[in-house]
């Protein structure tokens, strides 16, 4: 009996292992922008330095695409433009902060403050122009086979306050995002519009909310984590993300799986209770709904229907309400009318957002120890004299570099599938 069960148990996983290569084999070959192996370096200023949406650009790839090996590097420091600023002019920026990283893909959000507040200048405009021309030769130049994604900036927020002069600030950060559109024409790169999606979701939450949308932008020029969210969204989309976390659909009354995306389903039982289990291939991006600010923004944009879908479809269902569990706890009660229109399990405080929020963790994790390094050692000390310095230096930099790798892996490995139990029970 011992040795059945243990060749059951064995058949099992490896039922399991196949069943997740093959998802992962399919989600290669889904069209996503991102490849395993990608290096990406996300280059800005404040906004990109803020590490927000770039971030949560990352979460959403580890948590989507957990079988992929893509490396992250966020490059973005406070005033900057495209000549440079505090951490040395452009030449130095590049060298040492994208270049060094070997990039396969680099994404460049430049403008709100080369722009320099203020009413639309011919002469401020050529600057930017000249230098961002500049500096996508300097990238090519170094980088062959570099993948650019050109970001127009994200917006001053003209919305929900009043603009400061005729026009506003952020009709000037559009007509630079024109440029950049041309130029990314121009040079055969990708583009990203980080500003129109952002302000149709700002005009609907000012309808909605006012004060609780002027918190998107509290400042008008750096979003707070709701507002990167949507930024994110919008970069995610540009590179063709898929909007389906996972897909199921049980017909209750024939007993089956009708259906099933980016999923395995195995062991349906249908009596009273419904009970089967799964292994997705993805996690849930993780959204903090009970945010009020987050709340808002995201019910103003489209960042649910086109990134974030996870149903739950079932028909044939005779009680008139259902509780869901998963892997034994609450996920919430539903009549079997919203059950058989669909549910969205991301929306919900589900095993698989729990462990989607813990990957984020470890995001915000790896970046903070990669700034740390960057920011409190490379910088300030690499042009010390001293052979004690600079052997020190080289000493800390290593270890902050194994930190950070051991917690990228952790990330990796937090991300991976798990097999969950299902329980639809009548109330």
């Amino acid at each position: 009996m011992k040795l059945i069960t243990a060749t059951l148990q064995s058949l099992t996983q490896l039922f399991l292992i196949l069943a997740s290569v093959c998802l992962a084999s399919a989600q290669e070959k889904s069209g996503f922008y991102l490849k395993a192996g990608d290096r990406v370096v996300f280059y800005g200023d404040s906004i990109t330095d803020q590490r927000l949406y770039t971030t949560f650009t990352e979460t959403y790839v580890v948590t989507r695409f957990p079988r992929m090996n893509i490396f992250f590097v966020h490059s973005g420091w406070g005033g900057d433009r495209v000549s440079g600023g505090g951490g040395g002019p452009i030449e130095l920026r590049l060298k040492r902060d994208v270049f060094a990283y070997h990039p396969t893909v680099v994404t460049i959000m430049l403008g709100m403050n080369d722009g320099s507040y203020r009413a639309f200048d011919q002469k401020i405009f050529d600057q930017y122009s000249g230098g961002f021309q500049r500096m996508v030769d300097d990238l090519k130049k170094n980088v062959p086979q570099l993948r650019m994604t050109l970001i127009q900036p994200s917006p001053f927020d003209d919305v929900t306050q009043p603009p400061k002069f005729e026009g506003g600030y952020n009709s000037v950060l559009v007509r630079y995002g024109e440029f950049l559109k041309e130029l990314a024409g121009r040079e055969k790169l990708d583009l990203a519009d980080l500003n129109t999606p952002v302000v149709a979701a700002l005009q609907k939450a000012k309808e909605t909310k006012l004060e609780v949308a002027q918190k998107i932008i509290p400042d008008r020029v750096h979003p707070g984590a709701s507002g990167h969210l949507l930024m994110a969204g919008a970069l995610l989309k540009a590179w063709h993300a898929p909007a389906v976390v996972t897909a199921v659909e049980i017909d209750a009354r024939g007993k089956k799986v009708s259906r099933s995306e980016q999923t395995e389903v195995t062991g349906l039982e249908v009596g009273d209770a419904l009970r089967w289990q799964q292994l997705d291939a993805a996690l849930p991006m993780p959204v903090d709904m009970n945010d009020p600010v987050t709340a808002l923004a995201v019910n103003s944009s489209d960042f649910v229907e086109s990134l974030n879908r996870q149903i739950l479809k079932v028909s044939g269902l005779t009680a008139p309400h259902y509780s869901l569990k998963i892997d034994g706890a609450e996920a919430g009660s539903f009549t079997k009318e919203q059950l058989g229109e669909g549910i969205n399990l991301a929306l919900l405080s589900t095993p698989m957002a729990k462990q989607a929020m813990d990957v984020h963790k470890l995001t915000l994790q790896h970046n903070n120890l990669h700034f740390t390094r960057w920011r409190q050692v490379q910088v300030p000390f690499a042009n010390q004299k001293s052979d004690r310095v600079q052997a020190a230096t080289r000493g800390l930099l290593d270890a902050f570099d194994a930190d950070e790798a051991e917690v990228v892996k952790q990330q990796r490995e937090a991300a991976q599938p798990v097999v969950r139990k299902y329980e639809l029970a009548p109330e």
